[in-house]
């Protein structure tokens, strides 16, 4: 696991960043993220930098009343789900997210708490919380890719 301390917004955005430029697309599987915390916690923040490295040009907002973002991006598709508003795991289910598990795509998962049964398994957790001047933010992985995508993540942060 990974902690870190994100005094300002901006740790936030560059923390999104490296998540996006260190991701290992696959052409056979997809990817995906699932994001804990509170409202306001920042999880959108990491998504708006994870969205901008990857050359976002929109605005980016959380998908909160449309549940479900869509971007096609140089190195694939990144799909932003929100859960915050569903009511359970048929909710999820009808949202398709099944249809999004392939080759070229980063799932990114706000509230997966709400549907755990109706999503894929997440290569990545990362949890926020507010933490005296800033958030603290925790990195897992949940698979054998995640784990090598956190080792990367990792390697960067000792550089610099």
């Amino acid at each position: 696991m990974n902690v870190r301390h994100l005094a300002e917004a901006a740790q936030t955005e560059r923390l999104g960043a490296a998540l996006g430029l260190s991701c290992p697309w696959s052409n056979t599987d997809a990817r995906c993220i699932f994001l804990h915390g509170p409202l306001g916690a920042g999880k959108t923040t990491v998504v708006r930098g994870l969205l901008r490295a990857l050359g976002e040009q929109g605005a980016i907002h959380s998908p909160t009343y449309g549940l479900v973002e869509s971007y096609a991006l140089g190195p694939g598709e990144i799909v932003h789900v929100d859960l915050y508003r569903l009511q359970g795991e048929a909710d999820a289910e009808a949202l398709g997210l099944r249809d999004s598990c392939h080759g070229g795509v980063l799932l990114l998962i706000e509230w997966p708490e709400r549907a755990p049964a109706a999503l894929p398994k997440p290569d990545l957790m990362l949890t926020l919380a507010p933490e005296e001047s800033g958030r603290r933010c925790e990195l897992a992985a949940g698979s054998p890719v995640g784990e090598r995508w956190l080792a990367v993540i990792a390697a960067g942060d000792a550089k610099g």
